[in-house]
């Protein structure tokens, strides 16, 4: 049982890279699931605003023609 890292032998740095490996590919696997399973009806749609007539916003009540 090595306590230090740094005293650590080869085969304790394999088991220590083979976790963490282990770890990693477990939650990249879990985030794709949720990610791919997330699509239950919360999509986003794009909407299309037509523009109206032009017109002239100013501070006074004078009408602007143009």
């Amino acid at each position: 049982m090595n306590h230090s890292i740094y005293s650590a032998d080869r085969m304790t740095h394999l088991k220590i890279v083979v976790v963490a490996l282990v770890a990693g590919i477990a939650v990249a696997g879990f985030a794709i699931s949720a990610r791919v399973n997330a699509d239950d009806g919360y999509t986003q749609t794009a909407r299309v605003i037509k523009a109206g007539k032009p017109m002239a916003l100013t501070s006074s009540d004078a009408m602007v023609v143009r």
